[in-house]
């Protein structure tokens, strides 16, 4: 992972995430806490690095 990508604060062990692609008029990425109303974002898939550039 790049050096200027912020670190993500560990989830507490009671919360799930899940994530998902939306299509529609645009394919979105859409990652969201399943235990917290109103928890989730959201970014355009050109938007998205592809799971090999990541590792």
């Amino acid at each position: 992972m790049d050096a200027s990508t912020p670190s993500v604060a560990p989830a507490p062990a009671d919360h799930e995430v899940m994530a998902s692609l939306d299509t529609g008029a645009e394919e979105r990425l859409v990652i969201a806490d399943i235990a917290r109303d109103d928890a989730w974002v959201s970014a355009p898939t050109t938007a998205t690095a592809a799971l090999a550039d990541w590792r």
